[in-house]
């Protein structure tokens, strides 16, 4: 497909079912094409700067973030010599988030139940301002503060009786009191986010260029535009350079490629070369044949033999060498600071591709067709990678609420990760991805302003003297499996047979364009979609008329303009459609005053911005769909009056240009919010220096957590098939023989102790280190064992009244939770959900908190933690921290140790991240009565490194990605000691 416009103007170039038709409907979001985030309760930014005959006025407030902070910048709110500075970034931190003058969809976990319907109500609203349409998104937001202290993360603000949640948690503020680092390239990186000296460029990656490539008479190379929605949606976008990428459409000889990329580079565009075998694998084969059905509810082809099975994966190889060809392509023109915009389910791998290159690119995807449910897309052999590479993106967009619903689900029940109110977090890149609703439209004005040419004026004449006498009901589709042409006839022939009156008054005029001739299923198509017509035809036309014009071909613009004009009521019965804009077109070409009636399919993307005012049906239904356009020929001029007021408001202001601008403007938001919300994400520990520390030390101790720190769980490469997460034998930790012989070595320098701390009991920490003279802190401290004795108890007078009543309740839900389990220890109880049903194990967990909150035993001396996946029950007060520095007291005592090298690494929870702030601070009392680290040794060590295991938030100074990195350190320990 050479573009993802769907209007019929183009349907003339396409040639496969795979093209980008999903720009063929979507979700009115908001006024100016406004996107309503996923799972994040924040507000959208208002367009770029628009034409002046387009641009459309909201509140003065009303600019976007990026915009925002760059004319802090230009007043002077970031010195020139400051910008990365923890001073005026908080300063920055503090700008108010009311110029966000839209307020969108909560589609997250906690979402409040609003119905299809009124989430779609669109009528204007009364005493507003008619330039915001009546959309019932916009709300004061005067009280958000974009890093401050104020925040509505639990208010509701109703409008229109609707409940919208707030925005959630924001990003952390730096605090320059306590000196939280922040990484001086990520603060580079806002800087230059900000900087707006300059034109920005945006790349634009889809799978076809712009133009169409051949050759002239001369034998040079002559570039013809390729009309689309896509080209017209962003070549109207100011304020940024355009640079296309993509595929010329045809295999071109190595000896013509160089001159036809000089061609293409006049234009701003960057043809992507591809082999003949790498094209019709990538092409014809995966993209066409694998997801393009796939994503349209068609399930895949059961391979019966070997060779079919190989074919697929050969298909998919030719998928990714094709990712990576357009990688290097967008590589050969990216500049730092550029914007890359990749298009459509040909490019999935992409984002990851080129995050592996530039990880500081913002890079946003969109779909352009439907995203199916979790249960479909999860038959795709390669749905994990497919997955995870758009994931790399900074912004996923979608054209409804749903598709984005169903992205969101196959994240979740496929790989595992989080459905958070920022989008999908991935703990282990500790990115999240944010994913938003982003509506397309078309440039209505090019087809109101066509039927006022006296050439199609004098053919809308011209069409009523023709069909003079009879309704006209109009399809306008492509032949394909998926358009629901056969369930439109068959409705037809029912409307017919049932009411006799009309069949010499009424008129189905089918435009069809034939799509994949030499594919054997539209072959097959075609000839039953051609015995029909026949049928009902003979059944029921005359010698002077036939109920159906058949056109197998398609028009062109000024004919269809007036076609749309003389139509009655357009009927569109996609079986699937990403948007389907034919029912925009036929809306903007409709008159005020006896204006035509649009009988939409439920199962189109346009059904949710045009379903207030078209008659939606079930095309599967033909009894429904047949009632549908009877209700609609019989209607009266007052309610076809009112249905397309409601229609033409929504076309005229969801503009093409609205949604290119609002994309970009979401985009550059998203990723200035990303790099504010890594402030707080300790740098990355450089373990070959902190290796040259230990090695010059004289005198060394090393504190170490367990779970994730010393395991292979935590390790990204051996969870590379994700659907393993959820098999209870696979995921069993355990510490690798490596990693222990590195402890046996490092415990046997002279002057070095190593102290492991972890949740779990006493006999499995003893079993699991068994001939490793490391100090074993259990049960979270409260147990030690110190090398070659008997374990000690380091807390006494624990309070354990409590456990016996907790244990009914973790049995209780763990009985009514398929694959989850208890692990009952000496002194806490963890109940953990991670293998079961996402969806359940959350509802699970938030009644049994519920309950133990609020239940009987609220007021015992337990303490209730909540994490991602698990709830555990400990002691009250007892913490890592707490214990591990009894735990030092007592080391410092049998070995009179005095380190001047000291690191503490773990993956912690954020409850027992107190350990990280005991070591950080030698010299500040940390608990009552108990000497401070640096009294504890005779004096402050030279080296303290702390260190997180996992990229996230933490009051570690440094973190580490995996165990694996881990165990490199303690590798070059080892190394470099010897």
């Amino acid at each position: 497909a050479a573009s993802p416009g769907e209007g019929a103007t183009s349907l003339n170039r396409r040639n496969s079912g795979s093209g980008n038709e999903g720009m063929e409907g979507g979700l009115a979001s908001g006024s100016g094409g406004t996107s309503a985030y996923l799972g994040a309760e924040r507000g959208s930014t208002s367009p770029l700067k628009a034409s002046p005959s387009k641009r459309r006025q909201s509140d003065s407030d009303s600019i976007s973030l990026s915009h925002r902070l760059n004319n802090q910048v230009g007043m002077g709110m970031v010195g020139a010599g400051g910008a990365g500075s923890s001073t005026n970034l908080a300063e920055l931190s503090q700008l108010p988030l009311r110029t966000r003058s839209k307020s969108p969809m909560n589609l997250g976990g906690l979402a409040p139940k609003i119905g299809q319907r009124d989430a779609l109500n669109f009528a204007p609203q009364k005493n507003s301002d008619s330039s915001l349409l009546g959309d019932w998104r916009n709300f004061s937001a005067d009280k958000l503060v974009l890093l401050g202290q104020e925040t509505m993360n639990n208010e509701l603000v109703k409008d229109k009786g609707m409940r919208i949640s707030g925005p959630g948690p924001l990003p952390m503020a730096v605090d320059p009191a306590h000196g939280v680092g922040v990484d001086p390239a990520q603060a580079q990186a806002l800087s230059g986010m900000m900087d707006s000296g300059k034109e920005q460029r945006l790349i634009i990656v889809a799978n076809r260029l712009p133009f169409s490539a051949f050759k002239g008479l001369a034998g040079d190379w002559k570039l013809q535009v390729s009309p689309g929605g896509l080209v017209s949606a962003l070549t109207c976008v100011e304020g940024y350079s355009l640079t296309w990428v993509g595929w010329p459409g045809q295999f071109i000889e190595e000896t013509e490629r160089e001159s036809l990329k000089e061609a293409f580079g006049k234009k701003d565009c960057c043809p992507v070369y591809l082999d003949a075998d790498t094209t019709d694998l990538f092409y014809n084969g995966y993209c066409n044949s694998i997801l393009w059905q796939l994503f349209h509810y068609i399930a895949l082809q059961q391979e019966g033999t070997l060779s079919e099975t190989e074919t697929v994966q050969d298909q998919y190889e030719a998928y990714k060498r094709a990712n990576e060809e357009f990688m290097k392509a967008v590589m050969s023109q990216y500049q730092e600071g550029d914007i890359v915009w990749v298009h459509d389910y040909h490019l999935m791998l992409l984002p990851a591709l080129l995050k592996e290159e530039m990880p500081d690119m913002k890079v946003g995807w969109f779909l352009h067709t439907p995203f199916p449910s979790s249960e479909i897309f999860r038959t795709l052999p390669q749905r994990d990678d497919i997955l995870m590479g758009v994931l790399r993106a900074d912004l996923v967009g979608f054209h409804t609420y749903d598709y984005a619903r169903h992205f969101v689900s196959s994240c979740c029940r496929i790989l595992g990760l989080e459905g958070t109110l920022d989008g999908i977090e991935n703990a282990h890149m500790g990115t999240i991805t944010r994913v938003a609703v982003f509506p397309i439209g078309i440039d209505p004005d090019k087809w109101i302003n066509e039927l006022d040419t006296p050439s199609v004026q004098a053919r809308i004449l011209e069409m009523r003297g023709q069909f003079s006498g009879r309704k006209v009901l109009l399809g306008v589709d492509r032949l394909d499996m998926v358009k629901g042409i056969p369930q439109k006839l068959l409705a037809f022939e029912k409307f017919l047979e049932e009411n006799p009156e009309w069949r010499s008054h009424v008129l189905l005029v089918q435009i069809a364009v034939p799509s994949r001739k030499d594919v054997p299923e539209y072959q097959k198509l075609t000839s039953g979609v051609h015995e029909m017509v026949g049928r009902i035809n003979g059944r029921f036309g005359s010698l002077t008329q036939n109920p159906i014009h058949f056109l197998d071909c398609s028009l062109d613009f000024h004919n269809l303009c007036a076609l749309y004009s003389v139509t009655d009521v357009l009927v569109v019965s996609s079986l699937r459609d990403g948007m389907n804009l034919v029912s925009y077109e036929f809306v903007a070409c409709q008159s005020k005053e006896s204006p035509g009636v649009l009988v939409l399919s439920e199962f189109a993307g346009a059904a949710q911005s045009l379903g207030a005012g078209a008659i939606l049906s079930n095309p599967y239904n033909v009894n429904e769909l047949s009632n549908a356009i009877a209700y609609a020929l019989k209607m009266s001029d007052g309610e076809r009056q009112q249905r397309h007021r409601q229609n033409f408001m929504h076309v005229k202001v969801h503009t093409a240009q609205a949604w290119g601008e609002t994309f970009i403007s979401e985009l550059h938001d998203t990723h200035i919010e990303a790099a504010l919300r890594t402030m707080h994400i300790p740098p990355k520990l450089n373990i070959f220096t902190l290796a040259d520390h230990y090695r010059t030390s004289k005198s060394r101790l090393i504190v170490m957590g367990y779970n994730a720190t010393l395991t292979t769980s935590a390790n990204p490469k051996a969870q590379a098939n994700h659907h393993h997460k959820f098999d209870q034998i696979r995921t069993l930790t355990q510490i690798s023989e490596e990693v222990k012989s590195y402890l046996s070595s490092i415990v046997s320098q002279p002057d070095t102790e190593v102290l492991v701390v972890s949740g779990s009991e006493r006999y499995k920490l003893e079993r699991i280190f068994e001939g490793v003279n490391v100090w074993l802190a259990a049960e979270n401290g409260i147990f030690l064992k110190p090398p070659f004795k008997e374990w000690e108890l380091v807390l006494e007078n624990v309070n354990l009244e409590w456990m016996e009543s907790v244990q009914l309740v973790f049995d209780y839900f763990c009985e009514r939770t398929p694959r989850s389990y208890v692990d009952t220890r000496e002194t806490s109880l963890v109940w953990n959900c991670k293998y079961a049903d996402i969806d359940f194990g959350r509802n699970q967990m938030r009644d049994m908190l519920q309950h133990l909150w609020t239940g009987s035993i609220s007021n015992a001396q337990v303490e209730i933690l909540r994490g991602a996946k698990s709830v555990e029950a400990r002691p009250l007060g007892v913490t890592k921290g707490g214990t591990v520095q009894r735990i030092i007291q007592a080391i410092s005592q049998a070995t009179s140790i005095k380190p001047d090298f000291i690191l503490c690494a773990g993956h912690f929870m954020r409850r027992d991240e107190d350990l990280f702030s005991y070591f950080d601070k030698p010299t500040e009392e940390f608990a009552e009565g108990l000497p401070t680290l640096a009294a504890t040794f005779g004096g402050c060590p030279k080296h303290i490194t702390t260190c997180t295991v996992g990229r996230k938030h933490s009051l570690a100074k440094h973190h580490l990605k995996s165990s694996l990195d881990i165990a490199d350190l303690l590798g070059l320990f080892v190394k470099n000691h010897s």
